[in-house]
């Protein structure tokens, strides 16, 4: 399989939350996508693993992904060690993805920043010829990081105003974690995940209007981009 998009996360819903409307509409476009969780969520407060891989296979779906499969690394152990990054650089072997999109290398929950190192480095060891694994040497053309918890200016934000609803559907589809029964929603110890629709519902209209939209998902990259018309640019200036 050669993917056109992969984007790679700590938990289960972490894409959702962060690209889910910019895989959506790259699928729409006719680009092949894929989900790759690190883990399978197994430390989070509500649902189990095998609710949450149930859950994740319902928005794949909804963000019509092509493909979705977990690493395999313990949820609050992610960590770039050998074993983790060759695994994950067979992966990418496997798929051979064209573009990545990484967690923000900051972030409050370790197995975030942790993820998003453990992820670059899997890329650039998967175009290694002589690495140790499986598969003819890849590395992905473009790395991009999703950036819309991360208090930093993004290079550039995505459209996603007709993919909003579509991705507000995927998000919900993980119905243990944001739509909770009555017991789990009584225990004592807040969750900020019981503020994260809202809050990522809120994040996509700031970044929509930045760039004069509805909604929208912003994303860094490291290097500079590569403008060819610098009259037909969008987003007005003044």
């Amino acid at each position: 399989m050669n993917l056109d998009l992969l984007a790679i996360a700590a938990h289960p819903d972490d894409v959702e939350l962060t690209c889910g409307g910019t895989l959506l509409k790259m699928a729409q476009l006719g680009y092949q996508t894929g989900i790759l969780d690190l883990t399978a969520g197994e430390m989070g407060t509500r649902g189990t693993p095998q609710i949450r891989a149930k859950e994740a296979a319902k928005a794949a779906k909804l963000l019509r992904v092509g493909w979705r499969d977990t690493l395999g690394v313990r949820d609050s152990d992610v960590h770039a060690s050998r074993k983790h990054k060759l695994r994950l650089a067979a992966v990418i072997r496997q798929l051979r993805p064209k573009t990545v999109i990484l967690p923000y290398w900051e972030a409050r929950h370790p197995d975030h920043y942790h993820a998003s190192e453990l992820a670059y480095e899997g890329c650039f060891l998967a175009g290694l010829k002589q690495l140790p694994i499986a598969g003819e040497a890849h590395r992905p053309f473009k790395i991009l990081y999703s950036v819309s918890y991360a208090h930093v200016r993004p290079t550039f934000v995505v459209d996603i105003s007709d993919q909003f609803e579509q991705r507000r559907k995927a998000i919900l589809a993980f119905a243990s974690q944001f739509r909770p029964g009555k017991a789990e929603r009584a225990s004592k110890v807040p969750l900020a995940i019981d503020r994260l629709e809202e809050e990522m519902n809120q994040l996509a209209r700031h970044y929509g209007q930045m760039i004069g939209v509805q909604y929208g998902e912003p994303f860094l990259q490291k290097e500079l981009m590569k403008v060819e018309d610098v009259v037909n640019m969008d987003v007005r200036s003044i």
